[in-house]
């Protein structure tokens, strides 16, 4: 497995072209770790750490975004922690934010509802089905939490999640991009490939082929039964096509975490290490 796994990478790598140019580039953000598009405003909301990754100290933010990168509001909703993933549902805004699950009424920026996820500070990414139902990732806790009405609660803990982050809903699964098996002692931490989770049965297996290729944070659908997937650690962004094949797609930098589609106009990857946010075209059909 191992050395299949290298000579994957080795593939990947060879096999990777030069990146296109950005579409565009906001710079002066403070460790931007997610984005999402809000569609009924038309406004991209990124969430902004600005201080320890797992620190619950208040300097946390989220600023508004036009769709053409013009910084509107860099301090729309200030006071949060350390907020990471994003979801959007008909005008509420949901953030992940340590121990919380945040709702916030868009209209007037102001947080709605709150909802405490016991026994763990590292809520990760965020995913809304289309009926409402919010489902978070808990990396440290190897764990998937939902909020389904009033209700928010852990459903799914396996090890084999392998420090879960990104999510993407796809016919009735829960896609994860997993960072990897953590050290342990002597052990290196390890690098992972996409999970599946059944949401009837909460079983976790591999969405494809298990042969990892990174320590993967953002995850995004491409709309035809793939995904675009980023390696915080490396800085690379990958493309997984619907069959499993895997190609690097862009060579960054190191630090890139969430990703979002911008319908119509590309893939917003923010750099927390950098402060950016930045638009590529996606690939033509």
């Amino acid at each position: 497995m191992r050395l299949s796994a290298l000579l994957a990478a080795l593939l990947l790598v060879s096999t990777a072209q030069a990146a296109p140019p950005a579409s565009w580039t906001l710079t002066g953000l403070d460790q931007p770790q997610s984005a999402v598009y809000a569609s009924q405003q038309k406004l991209i909301y990124v969430a902004n750490v600005d201080g320890e990754l797992l620190g619950k100290d208040g300097k946390g933010y989220l600023s508004q975004v036009s769709p053409e990168g013009r910084l509107l509001k860099k301090r729309w909703l200030g006071g949060l922690n350390a907020p990471k993933g994003l979801g959007y549902y008909y005008g509420l805004l949901y953030v992940a934010d340590l121990d919380e699950l945040l709702e916030i009424d868009t209209g007037n920026g102001r947080v709605k509802r709150r909802f405490k996820a016991s026994g763990t500070r590292s809520l990760s990414d965020v995913a809304v089905a289309s009926n409402g139902v919010v489902y978070v990732s808990d990396a440290q806790g190897n764990a998937i939490w939902r909020l389904s009405g009033d209700s928010f609660s852990q459903i799914v803990k396996n090890a084999d999640l392998q420090t879960p982050h990104g999510l993407v809903l796809d016919k009735g699964q829960l896609v994860v991009a997993s960072w990897g098996r953590e050290a342990q002692g002597e052990t290196p931490a390890e690098q992972s490939w996409l999970q599946a989770v059944d949401l009837d049965s909460r079983a976790v297996q591999p969405r494809f082929a298990p042969i990892p290729f990174g320590n993967l944070d953002g995850l995004a659908a491409d709309g035809k039964g793939g995904y675009y997937v980023s390696d915080f650690a490396l800085g690379n962004l990958f493309h997984v096509a619907a069959d499993g094949e895997v190609r690097l797609w862009l060579p960054l930098e190191q630090g890139i975490a969430d990703l979002a589609i911008l319908p119509g106009k590309g893939l917003l990857v923010p750099n927390l290490s950098a402060g950016t946010l930045s638009l590529y075209p996606l690939d033509k059909p």
